[in-house]
């Protein structure tokens, strides 16, 4: 489809510019083919200044900051959402009521690409399946784009450039996947690799709405099609999912015999598999597939060992936002005689059953720094309580409070690891993103 004439003189309200890139790439891609755009977000002007500035030289935009306004979901031929508005958004429904498209950045990519879209999603892993795959195809020699829930890319924005490659890796968050099912379409190749509670905030609780999204990754999949899910997945495709219309294939909870992937823990393995899966899938060769699994660097903010200090080393899992996160973070350093591991946790509330999370700590680690927040408020009883099983358990307000208390109580020989369990949100961070690297910053300037 010729892109250009879709999007050009058309009125289009973009619902979200955001900060963290995604938003201003697409209003400057639909800019630039002559679309009339406004612009709508409930931040102001200076918290969107960064965003605003890259966007100045178009004048073909007009903004509406602080505030949505209904005549704006009206008045246009096409709404394009960002990810995480609300689900009983009135101005959606204002916009559906008027009978004007509603859109999100990556299925619609997908509807007007017209090249093969292999999407990850799952609760936990999709981010390293979807750069894992990516490496194998490169290794491979394949021209590959990789989008969807990726720090500052615009996935409309690979259109220009769509029939020079040939594939597009996305990964889909639940919310991303919500544009899937208004267009009724699913990746040619979809992998879903685990479903456990998150998001419930958003969700209202109702596990099955949650559900209901992540599976628009195959609900609209043809019998030539290819869905790759994982053992922990799979009951809930089965309870949740209907008839599953494309082929089928349950990944092996490990690798080869005799594989090895470059990441610790056993759920890396679990998450390799996938990746293994899709190539074996596009006939890659065993022997790339094998050779790329040992050369592949874990993704920021994932068990990513920032440094090593004084015999202190410290990992960055920032991205660990649930308690099943940070717990396949303690285990992927396994059991030992001494526990050796520092653990820094806490955040915004998200409302998940943190009490497997508290009875796992003290297999692993001998103190746990406490950032206080919303959400750790709720369980800092019970963390305190660790201390009768030989846990040394500190408080402190704010990420630096907190580096420079688990630093401190550090020895020779043990791990910082800062594995929240909870989402960014609140007074300290601006998003996920900004926490990890405010926390990767400071570890920086340990001396």
């Amino acid at each position: 489809m010729d892109y250009k004439n879709y999007f050009k003189n058309k009125k289009i309200t973009v619902m979200g510019l955001g900060l963290l890139g995604r938003g201003v790439g697409d209003t400057a891609f639909l800019a630039k083919c002559g679309a009339k755009l406004t612009v709508t977000d409930l931040k102001t002007e200076e918290q969107l200044k960064e965003s605003l500035y890259k966007l100045r030289k178009y004048k073909n935009i007009k903004f509406v900051l602080g505030e949505h306004r209904l005549e704006d979901f009206r008045n246009c031929d096409m709404v394009l959402k960002a990810a995480g508005v609300p689900l009983n958004s009135p101005y959606i429904k204002k916009a559906r009521k008027n009978k004007i498209p509603v859109e999100m950045s990556s299925s619609l990519f997908m509807r007007l690409a017209g090249m093969p879209i292999i999407g990850i999603t799952g609760t936990r892993g999709k981010s390293t399946v979807a750069y894992l795959i990516n490496h194998i195809l490169k290794l491979a020699g394949k021209r590959v784009l990789l989008g969807g829930n990726v720090l500052g890319v615009s996935t409309l924005s690979f259109l220009p450039k769509a029939k020079q490659y040939d594939y597009a890796v996305l990964e889909l968050d639940s919310w991303q996947l919500q544009g899937f099912g208004d267009s009724r379409i699913s990746p040619h190749i979809s992998v879903f690799t685990t479903f456990m509670d998150d998001h419930l905030n958003y969700y209202k609780g109702d596990r099955k709405k949650y559900f209901a999204d992540k599976s628009n990754i195959f609900k609209y999949q043809k019998k030539d099609d290819l869905l790759i899910v994982g053992n922990q997945a799979y009951p809930f495709i089965k309870k949740y999912g209907g008839k599953i219309k494309s082929k089928l294939v349950v990944a092996k909870e490990s690798l080869p015999k005799g594989w090895k992937i470059n990441l610790p823990g056993k759920h890396n393995e679990y998450n390799a598999r996938f990746a293994v899966e899709v190539a074996r899938s596009l006939w890659i060769p065993d022997t790339v597939i094998k050779k790329a699994l040992t050369t592949f660097s874990p993704v920021p903010g994932r068990l990513e060992l920032i440094r090593e200090i004084k015999g202190i080393k410290i990992y960055n899992d920032n991205n660990s936002t649930t308690p099943d996160a940070t717990i396949a973070g303690l285990r992927a350093f396994g059991l030992g005689k001494q526990k050796k591991i520092i653990l820094i946790m806490g955040g915004d509330e998200k409302n998940l059953d943190m009490s497997l999370l508290i009875k796992e700590i003290p297999k692993y680690c001998s103190k746990v720094v406490l950032f206080k927040e919303r959400g750790t408020e709720r369980i800092k009883k019970e963390v305190f309580s660790l201390e009768k099983k030989e846990v040394q358990v500190y408080e402190e307000e704010g990420l630096d409070a907190c580096v420079g208390r688990a630093f401190s109580v550090a020895h020779s020989g043990e791990s910082i690891l800062y594995s929240p369990a909870f989402s960014s949100f609140g007074k300290y961070f601006k998003n996920e993103y900004d926490r990890g690297g405010q926390f990767v910053e400071l570890i920086k300037k340990l001396k």
